[in-house]
């Protein structure tokens, strides 16, 4: 795993990756972000959909870790999570401003943090075992570069969907 990004790269990243994914999509026709720019790929309201789970999961273990000294948790994988909500079925712009809650959210528990804080951690299980050690930047930072991942492959959609009109 690469070295989590520092508190201010994850705040800045997490800023920027919500309001980008926001602007990207906010004149786009609400049909045209749920149809994939090619067989077999998320269209932008997949990606949407996934992103949310991902903060649920990742989101959650940084709560989890800040209500409890030093907390230990089952990992969930954010696409399985993603199976047992309906966020695939909201209509887009109510999904986007449920996103936009949720993230602004998220930016103020962390922009709250005192330095210590950002490196409280938390014994995560997979599998039954214990497998690894997570801090609350650790997760903050896998949440900001995951999404940026995805906003570009949103961009790369609606980019995608545009040469065919």
């Amino acid at each position: 795993m690469k070295e989590p990004l520092t508190a201010e790269q994850s705040l800045a990243l997490l800023r920027e990756n919500a309001s980008r994914l926001v602007s990207l999509t906010r004149d786009q026709p609400a049909r045209s972000l749920t149809l994939p720019p090619r067989p077999d790929e998320w269209s932008a309201h997949d990606v949407l959909a996934h992103l949310r789970a991902c903060c649920d999961v990742w989101g959650g273990n940084i709560e989890k870790i800040l209500a409890e000294e030093h907390a230990t948790f089952k990992g969930v994988n954010p696409r399985t999570w993603m199976r047992r909500t309906d966020y695939a079925e909201w209509p887009f712009e109510k999904a986007v401003r449920a996103f936009s809650a949720q993230r602004r959210a998220l930016l103020r528990t962390l922009s709250e943090l005192a330095p210590q804080e950002w490196e409280r951690t938390a014994a995560v299980i997979s599998y039954g075992q214990l497998s690894f050690e997570r801090s609350v930047r650790s997760y903050a930072s896998q949440l900001a570069r995951h999404e940026r991942t995805h906003v570009r492959q949103v961009e790369d959609a609606i980019a995608a969907r545009a040469k065919k009109r």
